[in-house]
């Protein structure tokens, strides 16, 4: 397949650039794909079509401050941490090397970052970098939280306290991503309370958004492109929930392309195995879904993955139908845009 065929264009105005409040008064378009029809509602009317027999499954990695700028030869340069070196070291440890990007980075290159803070390049492979800080543990991680800033994405164009603020689902508990699973952003403590009260289950997940996410696809031929691996966990507990919910037929709902990607990898004959590691799963049209019934989504980017994945699971002609509708609806796009529910 051609990436040209997943291309559109987008208005400027219709970029959010920061998120509205309250977050659950966001639009939500319903996308129905049995009868191929659009409704047109608030996100806080999701509950209406939610039952006892749905399970709403969400990602509770949480955002962190990745973004640090430093001094080199008396010259700022930014630099975006991606995930420790070795993930084996968890982010309670904060170990002091880590895997970054950067333009023109060099292996040797001192960065300053603070009085207390410095740091290395000791490894240059491809676009990536390794640099090795000059403190670890519990230090480095209140030094890196005190200087680093949340990694907005570049189409925020004049971030404000409220968006870095609001770059973080109400759920968030797992620290370890670099962008937040954006779906989940609409979400209010109240809203979830109240989906719960109505008999929802809801289970908490965990996938660390990294490259794999947001990295533009540079291929002209889908098929060929690559996806970097980004760091999941699946527990037995949460497994055992969602097999036993599938066993009696409720439906599974994802919040967000993360979790769907999560479930489908651990996804064995429609049986969710318990694991930890790294995922490269690729989803795009032709790809058979083996767990996922249904998913809340914001509206992505042209010729991205996440777009890709909800055109495999809704058809990229509903898809566009969809995305064409919503921009005469003057709906918002992107991370602190408003959200669509494919079901």
């Amino acid at each position: 397949m051609d990436l040209k065929e997943f291309d559109y264009h987008l208005e400027k105005k219709l970029i959010a650039q920061e998120p509205i409040e309250p977050k659950d008064r966001c639009r939500l378009l319903i996308l129905k794909r049995n009868s191929q029809t659009i409704e047109h509602k608030y996100f806080y009317q999701i509950i209406d079509y939610l039952s006892k027999n749905d399970v709403l499954v969400l990602n509770n990695t949480k955002v962190i401050p990745a973004k640090l700028i430093g001094q080199i030869n008396n010259r700022q340069k930014e630099i975006l941490l991606v995930e420790p070196k070795n993930r084996n070291q968890t982010f309670s440890k904060w170990p002091n090397q880590w895997k970054v990007l950067g333009k023109k980075l060099k292996k040797g290159q001192i960065f300053t970052f603070s009085q207390h803070l410095t740091g290395v390049i000791i490894e240059k492979n491809g676009y990536e970098a390794i640099i090795k800080f000059n403190q670890k543990g519990q230090k480095l991680k209140e030094l890196i939280f005190n200087l680093g800033k949340p990694p907005l994405p570049p189409y925020i164009k004049e971030p404000t306290t409220k968006s870095f603020f609001s770059y973080q689902t109400v759920y968030a508990k797992k620290l370890g991503s670099i962008a937040a699973p954006t779906a989940g952003f609409h979400f209010t403590k109240e809203l979830l309370s109240k989906i719960k009260k109505k008999g929802v289950e809801i289970i908490f997940i965990t996938l660390h958004v990294g490259l794999g996410t947001f990295l533009p696809i540079k291929t002209g031929k889908i098929e060929e492109h690559k996806m970097e691996k980004e760091y999941f966990i699946l527990t037995p507990k949460q497994a055992k929930r969602l097999n036993e919910a599938k066993k009696n037929k409720k439906r599974i709902i994802a919040v967000g392309t993360t979790v769907v990607r999560t479930l489908e990898t651990c996804a064995k004959n429609a049986i969710l195995v318990p694991q930890q590691g790294y995922t490269d799963l690729f989803i795009y049209p032709g790809y058979k879904f083996k767990f996922v019934d249904a998913l809340i989504t914001n509206f992505h980017l042209p010729k991205s993955t996440p777009l890709l994945l909800v055109c495999a699971f809704a058809s990229k002609d509903l898809i566009f139908k969809a995305y064409q509708e919503a921009q005469k609806l003057k709906y918002h796009f992107y991370s602190f845009g408003d959200a669509m529910f494919i079901i």
